[in-house]
Order: C-alpha cells, then structure tokens, then sequence
C-alpha cells in the first residue's frame, strides 16, 4: 500500500463528506436575488405545424414578466452541432436548424414552443396553461425503417429525406469484405436492436442566466460535464456573446452519463432571458420534462454477418446499422455511431476485414447523443453476441474461439484505423476463470436444476478507445472543437497547492484522486492539493469530461504543469543550497543535492519563490505557478473479461442474475477504490440496460415510457454483488501516467455478457433461441421459450 495517499492509495473520497451531510452545492442550490422562474410550454404532439401562438390571456396572469415564442429569437443562431460527418460519398450530413424555441413546426413530443417567465414557477406553469395554440398535426415517422421509405414524411421539410448520412468504413474495405463472407466456410449472421435508453442522472438538469447590465456580462450557472464547450458553442455560435463576456459555471453536478455533456436550448434561453427582463432566470427540468428533453442514448438496428474458416478464425466482418438521430442532432450524435462505433468493430480480435455501414435517421423524436460508453457498448454488443452465436454454430466452447482469436503482439494496428498500443487479452481471460470459478458452474447448474430453475453462464470481452484524440486527427473527422485538456498548478508561498483543472467532476472522484497524482510528485500530504473546477472564470480553456478521459488526458495535463512547476523549484532550491540544478533531486517532500546531506524543504522553496531574497531577479521571476495544455497522440484502449450466471424461471421467464465477475485492464491505477467504483456504476447500468430499461415512442411519436411508472431503472435487489479485478495491468504507452479510462467499461461489457448468459440458460433447457433482444424482461424470456 502505497504511503500517505499517493498513487496506488484507496483513498477515501474527500467530497463525499459534503455529499454525504447535504452540503455539496447543486445548481439547483443557488437561487440569485431578484431571480424569475421560466416555465416551457412543451410540445403535446411529434409532428405539426404551428400555425399561430396566442400569448394575450397568459400575458395579463399574475406575476407575468414575459412570454417568448421563437420571433423572439429572429437573428439568433441554431444550437449547434460539434461534429460533422461525411458519407461515404465524400458528402458532408444533412444538418437541420435546432432553434432555441420551436420555429414554423414541431417535430418531437417535448420540444418547447413557448417560455413563461413569471415571479413564480407556479405563475408561470398557470400562464403556460394559458397559451392557445394553433398547430396542424402532420403525420409522424417513428421507425427507422419506415423513414427511409419513399415517400415517407419528412421530420425537417427543407431536407431532401430523413437520411441524414450514409457513412461506410472502411470504404476501400467493401468489396474485399462483400468477397470473403461470399467465400467463407462459415458465416454466422444476427439481426439486433440496441434499445433506446433514457439517462436519468439523479439531478435533474438546472439553468440560470445572470445578466450585469453594468458590465455587459452574462453568466450562466447549469448542470453541465463541459462548462467551457457550453460557453464556445453558446457564446460564439448561438447567442454571439464574446467569450470574456460569458461565464459558465457548473458546480456540484449529480451525474451525467453523457446526458449533461451537450448544449441544450435551456441554457442559451436563459441567458438570453435574463439580459431581455434585466433579471436572473432560473429553469429546473421536472423529471417528467427530463423523459422528453434529455438527449437520449443507444438506438442502433443492426445486421451483422461473421465470416469463419473451418477452424474458427476470423475472417471478416460485416454490419449494416441505423442509427436513430432523433429530430434533431444533439452536439456529438453524429459521431456515436460512426467514429466512437466502426472503430470498434475490431474488439480484441485479430479479423483482418472490417465493414461498416451505418445510416443515420431523423425520426419525430428526441435527439439521440452519447450515454455511458457512446458506441463502444453498441459495437461491443453486436461483435459478442454474434461470436457466441458463431460458438454455438460450430460447436466451439465460446471461450475457446475467443482465444483462438485474440490479439497478441502489440502495438497491433486494427483494420479500421485504431492503433492498440498495449493490452494482454490471455491474461484478463485467465483471471477471469480463476475468478468466477467456472470448472465449478456444471455443479451450480445441476444445483438450480433441482430449485426447478435454468441456471446460464455468459462470458464476454471488450476493448474500448478512451480519451478521443489527437485533436488534429479528430478534426479530420469532422469533430468541431479540441479535444485536449488543460490544467494550471498555482503553488502558494507556503507550499500548498491548487490545481484549475478543465476537467469537470459528476461522480468521479477527481477531488480525491487528482491531489494523489500531484502529491505523489512532490512528496506531500494530497491534503496539501486543492481542486478547482467547473467554472470558466477559473481556469484555463478545457474540455470536460467525457470518454473517461478526466485521468487520461485531464490527468496528464497536470502532471506536465507539475513538471513545469518542479523544474522551476528545482532552480530556486540550487540557488538556495549554492548547487547546480542538474544535482537536486525531489523526493518525500525535500529537495536534496545529490551525494551530500545539504538538502531544503518543499515550502521553504515556494516561500523563496514568492519572497526572492535569495535568488538572482534577472534568472528567475518571482511566483510558482504552471499551466499545460495536453494533447494526446492516441487514444488509451482498457480491455476486459467478464463472466455472470443467471438463473431463468422457466414459469415466468423471471431472470435473476446470481453472479458477476469483471476482469479489467486499466493499466496505471491511481485509486483502486474509485476504480471499483466506477465499475461498480457501470455494470448497474449495463444490467439495467440488459433486462429492464426500455425507452419506447408508440407510432404517433408519444413516449410510452415516460415516468418511472413505464420506465424500469435498476434497483438494488435486481444486482449481484459484485466480483471485480483490476490486476492485470498493461501500461498505456503513450501517456505520462501509464493509465487507461475505466469510467464506462462495465456499461459497456455488461449487457452481452448477461444476454449471453440468457440464452445460454435456455439452450441448456433444449430451447430453440439463438437471440432475444434487450430488454430481456421475463415477457420477452417466457415468449422465446415457448418458440
């Protein structure tokens, strides 16, 4: 164990005494003097046309301040796109106006037609209520498939069709590809539907615009992973406000999944409101406007085909996927299932062609952008469940064609544009044995045989490219911004330390781990290390948290400032000890001069720093304080093995999941106990997603699921406890910590991995099922095995 809670400590998490005693400091927690409340008067219908808004009864309510509809918003720009696909024509997407108040149509169940901003959030709800609106319903286009067809109601009548692009990759793959399934020995095939999900972070989204007439500066307070993407985007592409005239601040945040990364309309309506009523305006989403305005996750149909010789290698692979847009694109959704989705297609397998296609649609339904993993769990599931169907084909044991096929030299290039540049897929494999015990589970079968219950055993692995980069590379592929991140290191004179770091904490942990790094360094106590985040006006430029890239790329960032920082104290202390700078060392907190006992503490050093007495001028200014952009040259690639068993009730299909067990490989490890964490968090989601949570549009474009009432989220007597590892560690090469992303990886390995298990249960039982699809609810079970 590492000493005083450095890198390698579980640390206990400093953060959660506040979050523990109800002191963290939630959006929804500030309340501005003066402030107003805005109430969305939301659209009831997925398609229409509006042909008139009558404001004048609600305009004379009580406590009224204003109404805005979108003639307020004349001259004022769409909320933007981040990324920009280009098919595989060479064509660049179809990219419709996503206006801040709906203007001309509506196109999905929740998009806001109309604002009340009133005294009183009940003020302005009873106002709301007061609108008379004047909309024609047009008819809807929910299915994917559907929308494609000719003649097909169009979702944005000023677009040639609902195709808003056409991606294949690679491209020059095709062909050889459309070749080697023609000719293979074996090509096993699987149709799949990855479901639509809702997020559902604990808190709900909150917006608060603050405009100072004095200054002409606007602030915005809101619930988001990115405050300095919200403030580019909003500022220079939506509302046109300079950006030393635009601060953002997001403060505690209760969660994300992805679905607080982008820029909602929200947002830039109060900023906008409040210079327009000279007030603060303040929003809170109910959970109720959360279901319909939250940009939403997954949603692929996809047909996937794998091509095997007769000894069950890998021979190629092909897949055609639609990939639901919603009514709009939300800022990243364009590269979820295309760069974050194809690129993945390799998984840990050395198959040496790859195709991928995918259509994008725009369906009258909500935007559709990352949640926890953001493609990598969409192409982790298609290539697992076809493997094990591919097992079963050929009377392979699914582990042993895993095996056959697993990538063993590194740096290994993938067919689809990834270089790994570590990884050892044997070794997580056989933890992962050792682990879940399974020369055992025939014993267990036989056990629940007698309990009258089917017990299935799933194994699944995964890979996947955390921390998107470089930014030059990612800009040649259409993404709107650097994908960098930045850090400051200020050390005080007497030698504690803050750290302004463009990474944005919602649940990670950054307090706690982010000072083990610096303290580490240096030598001192990680109490000495202060964190400061999520305010633009505090910080250099950064770009949140996403991608499990905060320890990644946010990670490194500090590090190179601490270099920085050191190597300057390094100078200060040869000054002060009449020694050169090549022969101080920095160790537990001193810095000696080598080969001798001389030797002066850390906060000596910064004290000198910012009292120069000892030091010449004309060398060295005065001050301790560093910043560093880092930008990575790849991406970090955590590997994996995971293995559960189910129990299946053969009455009622009822599935009980009576084990889990994850073998990660994260490399570096900073805080095995947040890692855990972390893992932990994310096969909740990924069994959730597997048996449960369903997010369903009838054909009229309403959501069905639009509560908890319809909406099944996880709850703790539906998971296992857990059986985790993070033992097998393959340094990540090319950052200066050795450490991969673990933020998302259990969403991402847990759901093939139940499925897996499921269909296992019922072939052991002599059912015919080759596939059920998620959400594998005891109606779904039960109906497969009765054919």
């Amino acid at each position: 164990m590492p000493a005083d809670g450095g890198i390698g400590a579980s640390t206990k998490r400093r953060e959660d005494v506040r979050f523990l005693t109800g002191q963290g400091n939630y959006t929804d927690d500030i309340n501005i003097h003066n402030q107003a409340h805005v109430f969305f008067l939301r659209s009831d219908m997925a398609h229409g046309k509006i042909n008139g808004i009558d404001t004048a009864a609600a305009e004379k309510m009580p406590g009224v301040i204003r109404i805005f509809t979108s003639k307020d918003f004349e001259g004022v720009g769409g909320i933007p796109c981040g990324w920009q696909v280009t098919d595989r024509f060479g064509e660049p997407m179809q990219e419709p106006k996503h206006p801040v108040l709906a203007e001309g149509f509506v196109r999905h169940v929740g998009e806001p037609i109309a604002a009340v901003v009133a005294e009183t959030l009940q003020q302005a709800r009873d106002a709301a209520e007061a609108i008379e609106l004047d909309i024609e319903e047009l008819p809807p286009v929910v299915d994917m498939a559907a929308a494609l067809e000719e003649g097909a109601p169009k979702v944005h009548e000023d677009l040639s069709s609902n195709l808003c692009f056409d991606w294949g990759f690679v491209e020059e793959n095709r062909e050889a590809v459309d070749e080697a399934i023609r000719n293979a020995p074996h090509v096993t095939t699987l149709e799949l539907r990855n479901q639509r999900l809702v997020a559902n972070p604990m808190e709900p989204r909150v917006a608060i615009g603050v405009y100072d007439r004095a200054d002409d500066e606007h602030t915005l307070y809101t619930t988001s992973q990115n405050p300095h993407v919200i403030r580019l985007l909003m500022g220079a592409f939506v509302l046109g406000i300079p950006e030393h005239k635009l601060r953002v601040v997001s403060p505690d945040v209760g969660g994300g999944f992805g679905t607080k990364i982008f820029h909602y309309q929200e947002e830039a309506f109060c900023t906008f409101a409040a210079k327009a009523v000279n007030r603060p305006v303040k929003w809170r989403s109910s959970r109720s406007e959360a279901f319909m305005s939250d940009a939403q996750g997954r949603d692929h149909v996809t047909k996937i085909e794998l091509a095997l010789d007769e000894e069950g290698k890998f021979l190629a692979i092909r897949t055609n996927t639609l990939a639901n847009m919603g009514a709009y694109l939300s800022t990243f959704a364009p590269s979820v299932p295309t760069w974050l989705h194809g690129t993945l297609m390799a998984g840990n397998y050395t198959t040496p062609l790859i195709y991928v296609n995918v259509k994008a649609v725009f369906t009258n339904t909500v935007p559709v952008d990352a949640y926890r993993g953001a493609g990598r769990p969409e192409a982790t599931f298609q290539l697992e469940r076809v493997i094990d169907k591919a097992a079963r084909e050929l009377g392979i044991d699914p582990i042993e064609l895993r095996r056959r096929n697993f990538i063993t030299e590194f740096p290994y290039e993938t067919p689809v544009a990834l270089t790994y540049d570590t990884g050892d897929y044997h070794a997580t494999m056989d933890k992962l044995e050792e682990l879940a015990d399974l020369k055992g589970f025939e014993a267990r079968a036989a056990e629940s045989k007698k309990r009258g219950k089917l017990r299935g055993l799933g194994v699944n692995c995964y890979i996947e490219a955390c921390g998107i980069a470089p930014s030059n590379l990612v800009g040649q592929l259409g993404a709107r911004a650097g994908l960098y991140e930045s850090a400051t290191v200020r050390v005080n004179a007497t030698g504690s330390i803050t750290v302004m770091t463009g990474s944005h904490s919602h649940g990670q942990g950054h307090e706690t781990a982010f000072p083990q790094v610096i303290a580490d360094m240096i030598g001192i106590d990680p109490e000495q290390v202060e964190i400061v985040h999520g305010d633009t006006a505090k910080g250099p430029m950064g770009m949140g948290t996403y991608g499990s890239r905060s320890l990644a790329v946010g990670g490194s960032a500090m590090v190179r400032a601490a270099e920085k920082v050191i190597n300057k104290a390094r100078k200060i202390a040869a000054h002060l000890m009449e020694a050169s700078e090549a022969d101080i060392e920095l160790k537990d907190g001193r810095f000696t001069v080598k080969g001798t006992d001389k030797s002066v503490a850390w906060g000596d050093v910064t004290l000198a720093a910012y009292v120069p007495h000892n030091y010449p001028l004309e060398e060295l200014e005065p001050g301790l304080e560093e910043t560093a952009f880092y930008d990575p040259s790849n991406f970090t690639y955590p590997a994996g093995a995971y293995a559960c068993e189910v129990e299946v009730d053969p009455e009622t299909g009822k599935v009980d999941v009576c084990s889990f067990h994850a073998v990660d490989d994260f490399g570096n490890i900073v805080n095995p106990m947040i890692v855990s964490g972390q893992v932990h968090g994310g096969l909740g989601q990924g069994i959730g997603q597997a048996l449960l949570e369903n997010c369903v549009y009838d054909d009229d474009g309403q959501l069905l699921s639009a509560s908890y009432m319809d909406y099944a989220m996880p709850r703790a007597d539906d998971l296992p406890f857990y059986s985790v590892d993070h033992s097998c560690q393959t340094p990540c090469t090319h950052n200066p910590l050795g450490v991969k992303g673990c933020g998302e990886a259990g969403a991402i390995g847990s759901p093939p991995t139940i499925v897996n298990a499921v269909v296992d249960a019922l072939q052991r039982a002599g059912h015919d099922v080759t596939h059920i699809d998620m959400p594998l609810t005891p109606a779904r079970v039960w109906a497969a095995m009765q054919g």
